[in-house]
């Protein structure tokens, strides 16, 4: 994902001044927030366990910061309080993608008809690629909260990883008369990517935390 932004924001216009992989893991919070200094924006698609520090010395660099990594959000509290401390900006989300953001207000919708009638079952299915670490996805948690605010209760996620799926996520309603099925499914990584770039564009200037989905009106316009 990170070659992949690399390679659409270059093709867009924009300068990648520098690039951190693993191997910076173990290099002092300063030093990294000091080589960040005077750059624009930063995106972040690594992997969970990095996302703190990762917050945090762009917090120190005064860098605004879009979070695509998932599977983190247990920690939301430690870095709102980073993002505060150093008056510091981030915008996160479970999926970037466009399509995937218009899927979730579709699901709301669906959600709040089946909550007025009896006897459907709601359920979530989602596969990615046999690489991606959370399971299950950051999407299809997100999905499944939606869906709690007008269905409670808990609702299943089955989660499979194969391959090379880039993702596809379907949210059903099931009864003994019928089934309905609504599904996004990703053709390629590029629509997360571009939703990213799109992000970091808009958190330009900006200080607080920002979700994704919440901002998304305002970022596509």
């Amino acid at each position: 994902m990170g070659q992949l932004v690399a390679s659409l924001a270059r093709t867009s216009g924009a300068e990648i001044g520098v690039t951190l992989t693993s191997r910076d893991a173990t290099r002092n919070t300063t030093d990294l927030a000091n080589q960040l200094r005077g750059h624009d924006v930063a995106v972040d698609f690594s992997v969970a366990a990095a996302v703190l520090r990762n917050i945090e010395v762009c917090a120190r660099a005064g860098l605004p910061l879009v979070e695509g990594t998932t599977g983190w959000q247990q920690q939301e509290a430690e870095a709102r309080h980073l993002i505060a401390q150093h008056d510091a900006a981030l915008v996160y989300g479970a999926n970037f993608s466009i399509g995937v953001n218009l899927f979730y207000r579709i699901t709301a919708q669906a959600a709040s008809l089946f909550a007025a009638v009896e006897g459907y079952a709601p359920f979530i299915e989602e596969a990615h690629h046999s690489r991606k670490r959370d399971a299950p996805s950051g999407t299809a948690l997100k999905l499944r909260s939606i869906m709690n605010e007008h269905l409670p209760g808990e609702i299943p996620i089955a989660s499979t990883r194969a391959g090379h799926i880039p993702g596809t996520h379907r949210v059903g309603f099931d009864s003994a008369a019928d089934q309905i099925r609504l599904t996004h499914e990703a053709r390629s990584r590029e629509g997360f990517a571009g939703g990213a770039l799109l992000a970091a564009r808009w958190i330009i200037g900006r200080k607080g935390v920002f979700e994704f989905s919440d901002a998304i009106d305002e970022i596509i316009s």
